[in-house]
């Protein structure tokens, strides 16, 4: 059999690794000297809630960034893996070896009958069919009240390791998340750059290209929807263990389009920018509902200054000032 061409594609936006991971790599280290520094347990919470987007909002872009696939339904993923870490640890074992691949592995199987059928469409029917698909989660979640618990959500028992209690303090499961974060990135970095996503990128750009040199469009896309439903039950059972709580909103469309805009207004096809763009939106929640409930509506306004005047994002900002700085000065 004939070895397939290699994609004729661009590139991700970042030229060099470098450009990606040394930002990443100062942000990391400094997160783990942070609690020795005096950060503060409220600070650390939010730092969780922040790693934990991240992943979320990289996973989506997986679909959205490199394949050109919008999903109105990713939180489905993170909301499955939530639950299945929940009745796992109720009804069976609390033990962190167990329920976190389990909560993971439930989330990418779900994916493959979900992406199967949804890679069949593309453009606004994809977008509308994984908004139902995920719709039907949140129904699922919220009348299946014996399993689910319902409206109520479901308490999640304290992680256990081999019998023994684990990531009991604030700070355990600060340093748990960022290594997960950490070795998250790593992977879906080393994914958006093998062959394989240089074939998504070359899908994104030109699909019939891609089937003319022999790619299976269709199987890249259902691999790459399983493979960010995967890492988005990543966050979702990094979730469940820091609220220890479960609610069918975490599959509700709102939660999808929240991870969305994340996304956007970060940068989407740039590593960096669902990473951004998670810190941003999640920072302005928490800062402006202390002084207003309308603070949507800040990041309504942000959203759409930002789609109108840079389609790509902060991040693409930052990289066409960079390019404009070195054309001047050479």
């Amino acid at each position: 059999m004939n070895t397939l061409p290699v994609a004729p594609v661009v590139r991700p936006p970042e030229s060099s690794p470098w450009t990606v991971w040394t930002p990443l790599l100062v942000a990391i280290v400094l997160l783990a000297a942070a609690p020795t520094l005096g950060m503060s347990t409220f600070t650390q919470s939010l730092a969780i809630e922040m790693l934990t987007f991240s992943i979320l909002a990289l996973s989506l872009d997986i679909l959205l960034g490199y394949t050109g696939l919008v999903s109105l339904g990713h939180a489905a993923f993170f909301a499955i893996s939530g639950y299945a870490v929940a009745i796992i640890s109720v009804r069976w074992t609390a033990d962190l070896a167990v329920t976190f691949p389990l909560g993971i592995a439930i989330a990418a199987a779900l994916a493959l009958p979900v992406g199967w059928l949804s890679i069949r469409l593309s453009g606004f029917y994809f977008l509308m069919i994984t908004f139902a698909l995920a719709q039907m989660v949140f129904t699922a979640a919220f009348r299946w009240k014996r399993l689910t618990g319902g409206s109520d959500g479901i308490l999640v028992p304290g992680p256990q390791l081999f019998g023994h209690p684990v990531l009991q303090s604030r700070a355990a499961l600060y340093y748990f998340t960022l290594a997960v974060f950490a070795v998250a990135c790593a992977l879906m970095y080393w994914i958006i750059r093998s062959q394989f996503g240089r074939a998504l990128v070359g899908i994104r750009e030109n699909t019939r290209r891609m089937r003319a040199l022999g790619y299976n469009v269709r199987r890249y896309k259902l691999v790459a929807f399983v493979i960010a439903a995967l890492f988005g039950g990543v966050a979702g059972v990094l979730n469940a263990q820091l609220n220890l709580f479960v609610a069918p909103e975490a599959a509700h469309w709102s939660q999808s389009a929240l991870v969305l805009v994340m996304v956007l207004i970060g940068g989407s096809g740039y590593f960096l920018g669902p990473i951004i763009g998670a810190i941003i939106v999640l920072g302005l929640q928490h800062w402006l509902s202390s002084y207003t409930e309308y603070w949507g509506l800040v990041l309504g306004l942000l959203f759409i200054v930002l789609i109108t005047g840079a389609r790509e994002g902060i991040v693409g900002i930052a990289a066409g000032l960079w390019r404009w700085q070195r054309r001047w000065a050479s």
